[in-house]
This record gives C-alpha cells, structure tokens and sequence, in this order.
C-alpha cells in the first residue's frame, strides 16, 4: 500500500499525482481505518511536497521568447509567471 521515501523520489510527476489523487478518494470515502487513515495521509503529504518540487523545477526552466520589431524571435528570457 504505502511507498517507502526512496519508491517516492523515483515516481514522475503524472504516477505521484496519480497516486495522491487515488488517496484523497479513500480518505474521502471514509472506509479507512484510522490507524491506515493517518497512514495515507502522511503518504499524502510526501507525494504533495513531491508534486510541488516538480512543479516549481518545470517552471525554472521554462523560458519565454522574447520578440524583435518584426516578430522574429531574437532571445529567451527566464518566464516569470506575474
């Protein structure tokens, strides 16, 4: 059921958010024991955290095109999402 720290590190950002989501059902569904409940919720938490990370390293590399007079592409600038 639950993944070791290690197991975590290795997933992608789709299979842990896969997963986190698949958590969130069975809490919700509240047909967890508690002692499984607290469980899934620290898994939650970690995959969370995991997700977050990804996001954040996705958006540091995304660069914008930055455009001449013309429309021509002429340079990237490091995107800034405000």
């Amino acid at each position: 059921m639950s993944e070791t720290n290690e197991d975590l590190s290795t997933l992608n950002f789709e299979d842990a958010l896969k997963r986190l989501e698949e958590i969130v059902r069975k809490l919700e569904s509240g047909d967890v024991p508690l002692d499984q409940s607290i469980a899934l919720y620290s898994e939650g938490e970690k995959l969370r955290g995991l997700c977050q990370q990804r996001l954040e390293a996705a958006q540091a590399k995304i660069e914008k095109i930055t455009l001449d007079r013309d429309g021509k592409p002429q340079a990237t600038a490091p995107f800034d999402a405000d």
